[in-house]
């Protein structure tokens, strides 16, 4: 089995030092999955909530989220994201979310991918738990992951050659 990084010689948790590697573009994607009745999804799709555009608050928080994982997440590095975008797709039963950041870095960017994802389903269920109980999040899960020494990875499923780092 791999040494776990961010565990030093003496079994103690310790940031990773990446002074000494070189900075590379690195792209991750996440997603994760929000579901709900129907009637929930109907009003998300007719934009029919008091509080607001359901998906536009949770693209803003997935963003916003992404920026901040370092203050979230004890061992992650500060990142100077270059790019981060959170999309939805209406699913039958709820709404699939996709991040994708970006920047050029010594380190990756799979957290803040997972962060915006996470976040923004936390947000369309806060929006929406006063209408629906039953809000359910997951597959919060990183897709792909590119850059660095360790490469291209894609998570290995029927769709994984469907998924290209396109328009990143």
């Amino acid at each position: 089995m791999s040494k776990l990084t961010h565990v030093n010689n003496k079994g103690e948790a310790n940031m990773v030092d990446v002074s000494t590697k070189g900075s590379t573009v690195r792209i991750a994607k996440a997603s994760a999955k929000v579901l709900m009745q129907p009637e929930t999804l109907q009003k998300i799709k007719d934009n029919d909530f008091k509080k607001g555009d359901v998906l536009s608050v949770a693209r803003i928080a997935g963003i916003m989220a992404a920026k901040q994982t370092h203050h979230l997440i004890p061992m992650c590095h500060s990142l100077n994201l270059s790019k981060i975008s959170v999309d939805f797709e209406f699913i039958e039963n709820g709404v699939q979310i996709t991040t994708l950041a970006k920047l050029n870095a010594q380190t990756g960017v799979e957290m803040e991918a997972l962060t915006a994802a996470s976040i923004a389903a936390l947000t369309i269920y806060d929006m929406c738990k006063a209408l629906d109980r039953f809000i359910k999040i997951t597959d919060t899960q990183l897709l792909e992951k590119s850059g660095g020494k360790s490469g291209h990875w894609i998570r290995d499923t029927q769709q994984s050659s469907e998924r290209k780092l396109k328009d990143a």
